[in-house]
């Protein structure tokens, strides 16, 4: 299990090795963060999967209303809901089969992160893939 929310092992996982980002929150609005996150993540060869209730395709790239529709295997959960919305896109990645999840800058969830990692996934929270790509550089 994890012992910090930002382990080292866990962020380069992400990072570097998996591919497949479902993206929790992620709407076609270019002034929200999670469609720059969305566009940074495409430009670092990273699948984006829009999760939306509205399921809009956003980026070329088709939406789904929930986690549980996406027909394809899912590397990483990352999560733009408040903190108290969060756990449950935590517990759903687990029941989807996804490897990791992933909590942005100020999402935090303490249980959820005891859950999913006690599950074997790997958790990151209060943090984002744009800064931890800026410390490696």
């Amino acid at each position: 299990m994890s012992t910090s929310w930002q382990e080292p092992d866990a962020v380069s996982l992400m990072l570097d090795d998996w591919e497949t980002w479902a993206i929790v929150g992620l709407s076609g609005n270019p002034d929200r963060t999670a469609y720059r996150i969305a566009q940074l993540l495409q430009e670092r060869g990273k699948r984006i999967v829009p999760i939306h209730p509205s399921a809009p395709a956003v980026l070329g790239e088709q939406g789904y209303p929930a986690l549980a529709d996406v027909p394809f295997p899912i590397d990483v959960v990352d999560v733009f809901r408040q903190s108290d919305a969060a756990g449950q896109f935590a517990d759903q990645a687990v029941q989807v089969g996804a490897k990791g999840v992933w909590l942005q800058l100020g999402v935090i969830d303490e249980e959820a992160f005891r859950r999913t990692t006690e599950k074997g996934l790997a958790m990151v929270m209060d943090t984002c893939p744009a800064i931890e790509w800026n410390k490696r550089s």
